[in-house]
């Protein structure tokens, strides 16, 4: 079990694991960039692409296989959240543990601080 950092970003091991998954066959993309942007119903929501390139002011977590890059803005928004991947009867996905977020919507895809 990793303990709570409130400066940094923790990755259980189930959402390593997911990222690794969805790089297999993308011998391009060596990395996630997951992100914080205005959007959503309550302001904020996140999101994770795949990329190939370190940008300028870049957080990188080095997950040995593959890198996590976020960006410093979304950084300041992440700090002590732990990103998990979840599996609950039919659904699944990547979700944020976020003690930033003062408020999420219903649907669980926005948040506001």
């Amino acid at each position: 079990m990793q303990s709570f950092n409130p400066s940094s970003i923790s990755f259980t091991d189930a959402a390593v694991s997911h990222f690794k998954n969805s790089l297999d066959g993308k011998p391009e993309s060596f990395g996630i960039r997951i992100g914080v942007r205005e959007a959503g119903c309550t302001g904020y929501e996140y999101f994770f692409e795949y990329t190939n390139e370190e940008q300028e002011g870049d957080i990188l977590f080095d997950e040995s296989s593959f890198k996590i890059f976020v960006d410093s803005s979304s950084f300041e928004f992440l700090k002590g959240s732990e990103v998990d991947f979840v599996s609950t009867g039919l659904n699944q996905g990547i979700i944020f543990n976020n003690p930033n977020a003062k408020v999420t919507c219903g649907c669980g895809e926005s948040f506001s601080i």
